[in-house]
């Protein structure tokens, strides 16, 4: 229960970050926000592993597959597109949008395997949840 708890604080966080930063773009650029952004979030993370948790850095240098390694400079391009799509669309409609290609993406990994995720079988259910989501997308967009 405590996972949904989180999950749920985390796109709610996700939301309210997409619209700072997308207010940050308008007195500065998309990169120097994003910067500030990745650098903010640099210092929160040293402050925490120093209060919290001291593991050695030199783990990083065990992980297998290597290019697991890129997921902060992913992070640096879903923040790109997150103010974009927000500047683009607005909040909502861009965080469903968003929201339902984390879902497809995430399904198709589990599918696939890919990534060292355990393969999950095909379940219908969760292929007609995704199509009523991309539905509930359409008849928000429609005016």
């Amino acid at each position: 229960m405590i996972g949904f708890f989180i999950a749920l604080i985390s796109g709610a966080l996700m939301s309210v970050q997409g619209v700072f930063n997308t207010q940050v773009t308008k007195s500065s650029s998309i990169w120097v926000a994003n910067a500030f952004v990745q650098f903010t979030a640099l210092l929160v993370c040293l402050a925490a592993w120093f209060f919290a948790d001291r593991s050695s850095f030199g783990a990083l240098f065990k992980v297998e597959p290597k290019y697991m390694l890129l997921g902060g400079a992913i992070g640096a391009f879903i923040t790109y597109t997150v103010i974009k799509g927000m500047e683009l669309l607005g909040p909502a409609k861009a965080a469903m949008l968003i929201v339902v290609a984390q879902l497809l993406v995430a399904y198709v990994i589990e599918l696939l395997g890919l990534f060292g995720v355990e393969k999950q079988p095909l379940q219908w259910k969760k292929v007609i949840g995704m199509g009523v989501a991309i539905v509930g997308i359409i008849l928000f967009k429609w005016e």
